[in-house]
Formats: structure tokens, sequence, C-alpha cells
């Protein structure tokens, strides 16, 4: 286990993630990546601490990247007023709406300044110059997330399928220009322009002929407390079969929101990153 920080250009702010090394790519293999993004109030740490995904990522020789929810230390007033808005609820976009533009662009940072670091640093992912665990000139990447985290895989899969290569979500927030945590956070972060929202929904990006080559994977507890108002997976099972998307989506009777619910699939979830990204499905 590693922790890095480093001076981030798309938050204008110093940024910290976690990341584990199997060891295969210790021993310099450059082993396929999992991103993995976490839910409200969550921190780089959390979906590490929480998930044992470190067992079975180092099973299957897989790293794991954890970045963290949001910027820190922004100063924004009223960032640090709601479990749901500013501090821990990025939601993995890129705000386009004063004062938040200024540094909440989780978007721009987990698609584009992350890898791009992690592909230029071999001390954060050593093995690089072993050749591609892919065997296709690059290094494999795959995302997966919780909650709001789910609802960044989902729509960074869905916008850039060519970088991220295997997705799957546990109990996502799929469809957030309809329900109340994504409607407070677009308004703030976006404006009222829901056109503007739909770029960052799910939902919508399947609606509008996004598409993501593999089979999303998603888990859902039955005792989900947020399941019918802020989650709606049924949504996105309906927009998946609409677009011809492949989706597998699995309830779970008497499960609820809590990282004890996460670490009953959790295996399953590495399993099928790990068959994508190694090309064994």
């Amino acid at each position: 286990m590693r922790v890095f920080q480093h001076d981030s250009v798309a938050l204008g702010l110093p940024a910290r993630f976690s990341v584990f090394l199997p060891s295969a790519a210790l021993e310099g293999e450059a082993s396929p990546v999992l991103f993995l993004l976490a839910g409200l109030t969550c921190t780089h740490e959390t979906f590490l601490q929480k998930s044992t995904i470190i067992a079975h990522a180092a099973t299957h020789g897989l790293i794991l990247v954890a970045p963290d929810t949001s910027p820190r230390g922004a100063g924004i007033e009223g960032e640090d007023e709601s479990y749901d808005l500013g501090t821990g609820a990025g939601f993995y976009l890129d705000a386009t709406r004063s004062p938040w533009s200024s540094h909440y662009r989780m978007g721009r940072y987990i698609s584009e300044e992350l890898p791009a670091l992690l592909a230029e640093a071999p001390e954060v992912l050593p093995g690089l110059s072993s050749g591609p665990a892919s065997g296709k000139g690059e290094r494999a990447f795959g995302i997966m997330g919780h909650s709001m985290g789910g609802h960044g895989a989902l729509v960074h899969a869905l916008r850039n399928a060519g970088l991220w290569r295997s997705v799957s979500a546990l109990a996502p927030i799929v469809h957030p220009s309809v329900v109340p945590w994504g409607e407070k956070a677009f308004s703030a972060y976006l404006g009222s322009d829901r056109k503007a929202w739909s770029r960052w929904d799910a939902v919508s990006l399947l609606n509008a002929g996004h598409r993501h080559p593999t089979a999303i994977l998603i888990d859902q507890g039955t005792s989900d407390t947020f399941l019918s108002q802020e989650l709606r997976p049924d949504l996105l099972e309906q927009a998946a079969a609409d677009a011809g998307q492949a989706l597998t989506l699995r309830y779970h009777d008497g499960y609820d929101h809590s990282y004890w619910f996460i670490q009953t699939v959790i295996a399953d979830h590495v399993a099928h990153h790990a068959g994508i990204l190694r090309g064994r499905a």
C-alpha cells in the first residue's frame, strides 16, 4: 500500500490517492489497473480499508488506484455544510458554475490527469518498461465504484470506453438528473441547464447513444434505504435494454448500502475486471 500526494492541475489543489501493488507489479509486471471510486463522505482510503478488495486484487494481480472523492480545502463557501455537496461529494464531474468551477473538476482529474500521471510515473506504477498487460501497446484500465462512485464509474466508462475497458458498480446512482442527491449537486455544480446534466448521467448517456463494449456488472441490495429514491437501478436496466447495452444487474435480498454488502460481492467484481483486463472474457 502506498499513498501519494501531488499538485493537481485539474483541481488547482494538492490531491491524494492510494495505490495497492500486488507482488507481480512489484516484480516488474505491467499489471492491469482498477480504479476505485468511493461514495459520499469518503476519502482516498475508505474503499481500500472497508471493502476487503485488497486480498482479491492480490489473487488476480491487479493494481488498485483509489482517488479522493472531491478536492480538499478549496475554501468555497458552503462546501462543508452538508454531506452531499462540496467536500467528499465531488460527483466525479467538472463543475461549470462559479464558485465550484474553480476547483471541483473531478471529471477531468479522473479521466485525464490521474491516468496520465500514472502512465508517466514508474515510481508509482512499476513495470512500465516490461510491456503492457493487455498486449495492445498500453496498460489496461478498469473502473468501479460505490453509490456516488458507482455513478462516476458508469459515466466515465460510457464516455470513454477506450480508456476504461471494464466497468462495474455497487449500489450506484444511475440517473442523478432525476433524484434528490443528483439534482442538488448538479444544480450547484452545473447550473439549471439540464442538457448540461445529461453529460454526467449514465441513463442519459445510454439514451444519447453511448455504449460500453463489455457487459456492465451491478450489484444492489434490496434493503438499501436509498434504493427507491436515490439509486433507481430499474431506470438503468430499462435504458440498457432499449440501447442494447449488455448489463448484469443482480439484486440481493436483505442487504443494505453499507460496506458489509460490498464485502459480500466484491470478489465477483474483481474477477469480472480481471477477466476483461487480462483478455480472458
